[in-house]
């Protein structure tokens, strides 16, 4: 029996929209003021450190020759992978006619795009000249400049700016209908005025909906193919490569299925808490708690076996420097403490997801989740440092370790990341209040039939 994603009781449109805007009225709570206060320092601590950067230089992290690759672009990699839950269960699950998405949809499309965001600001602070950052885009060629298409980094510029577009415009466009009920229902003209702004007009008539239905339907066939494509590049930055550990046609699907299991990981992170701290397990009910940990299982069986098959060909294909680099670099490296990591976090601890028990409780569950954000934290961290610590050239060899400025622009894209989910939960409907109402009339109908 499908359990009904709704308050219980057959509410009237007039409780669901009471419940599901609770937030956007209520003043605002202690604990969300001291959550805001506190990743917004963060968040200045990142900014402080990003304009301490552009002062100093790039020599205030701990990149080194052969490691020029480091913090920078672990970051920018897990950001992007997180992003992509949100377009996946969106999207893929809306062309699919899932109804389990509607209560989880929009505060994942949220998360995608602020994950954006933080990915976007590492390939600009790493470039070390941030201010010929618009060479990565084309432009006219006035000055007889042109963007080098050879190059990894005008690839990522393509693919996030793309990805963060649509993903943007489907989000927004998704908004409209509960921006005007918000409108409708604010208590106060000025809120009335900036909500209807925003809100377009709408006021639900079948053309309104008839073309937001061809509209949304659209971007989501749009956005879908970017959940393959965006990853799909940032691994061709490694893959074209020929250094061991990196030159393998196995990185997209690896990569892409490691972004959508890290991804649903963080949805768990978010889910959760919000859950609780909102009372709406009615909403957010076990069921979406079990879909979400089903996924997480199945992509990170996808990713155990893209870690077998690197191994296997590293065994197979008899070549010393790749041999070197899986089965004595990775494992007893001077970072094997981050690899080891990756391979519980990433193996073994979601395969508690096998027990209904543990899907379905959702402290379990979120333990699962915050595990494999480190771990694959943690696989990027091995992939690309361990990688470049032990080149062909033993000469070359050399350890990597982050400097407080690393690890404090890493925590400040932590916080900022709060910061602006904080802010959307608090001033915007983070459950689909119009996609909710239509799920409880049809469940109702179907209850009468």
């Amino acid at each position: 029996m499908i359990e009904t994603p709704v308050l219980v009781g057959a509410p009237s449109d007039a409780e669901l929209t009471l419940a599901l805007t609770r937030s956007v009225w209520q003043p605002p709570r202690k604990a969300w003021l001291a959550l805001l206060g506190l990743s917004g320092l963060f968040a200045l601590g990142l900014f402080a450190l990003i304009a301490y950067t552009f002062s100093e230089g790039v020599g205030l992290w701990g990149n080194n020759i052969p490691v020029a690759w480091a913090f920078a672009i672990i970051n920018f990699v897990w950001w992007i992978g997180i992003g992509h839950a949100g377009t996946f269960i969106s999207a893929v699950l809306l062309l699919l006619e899932q109804s389990w998405r509607t209560s989880i949809n929009r505060f994942a499309e949220a998360m995608t795009l602020f994950a954006v965001v933080q990915a976007g600001i590492f390939p600009l602070i790493h470039l070390g000249r941030p201010w010929f950052a618009y060479w990565l885009v084309p432009y006219p060629a006035t000055m007889e400049l042109w963007p080098n298409f050879k190059s990894a980094l005008p690839w990522d510029a393509a693919a996030v700016s793309t990805y963060f577009t649509v993903s943007l415009l489907f989000w927004y466009l998704g908004l409209i209908p509960d921006l005007a009920v918000v409108r409708d229902a604010a208590p106060g003209i000025w809120r009335r005025r900036i909500y209807g702004v925003f809100a377009l007009g709408w006021r639900g008539s079948a053309r309104h909906l008839r073309h937001y239905r061809i509209a949304y339907g659209m971007l989501a066939g749009l956005a879908t193919p970017l959940v393959l494509s965006v990853h799909s590049v940032v691994s061709s930055d490694f893959a074209i490569t020929i250094l061991p550990g990196w030159h393998s046609t196995l990185f997209p699907p690896y990569f892409v299925a490691g972004a959508i299991f890290s991804g649903f990981a963080m949805v768990t992170t978010l889910m959760v808490p919000i859950r609780r701290l909102f009372g709406l397990e009615h909403v957010i009910t076990t069921r979406h708690l079990d879909n979400v940990a089903k996924f997480t299982l199945l992509t990170g069986l996808i990713v155990d076996f893209s870690y077998l098959c690197e191994f296997y060909i590293a065994w197979y294909s008899g070549e010393a420097p790749e041999y070197y680099t899986f089965f004595h670099a990775f494992i007893t490296g001077p970072n094997a403490g981050i690899f080891w990591t990756a391979m519980v976090c990433n193996v073994l601890v979601p395969q508690l997801y096998w027990f209904s028990a543990v899907r379905r409780h959702p402290i379990a569950t979120l333990c699962v989740a915050i595990l494999v954000n480190v771990g694959m934290w943690s696989e990027r961290f091995f992939l690309i440092v361990i990688s470049l610590e032990r080149e062909y050239s033993v000469s070359a060899w050399r350890a990597y370790s982050p400097t407080w400025v690393d690890w404090g622009i890493f925590a400040g894209t932590l916080g900022f990341f709060l910061f602006l989910f904080l802010l959307f939960i608090k001033y915007v409907p983070f459950v689909p209040v119009s996609e909710v109402k239509e799920l409880a009339r049809e469940l109702a109908e179907e209850g009468h039939a």
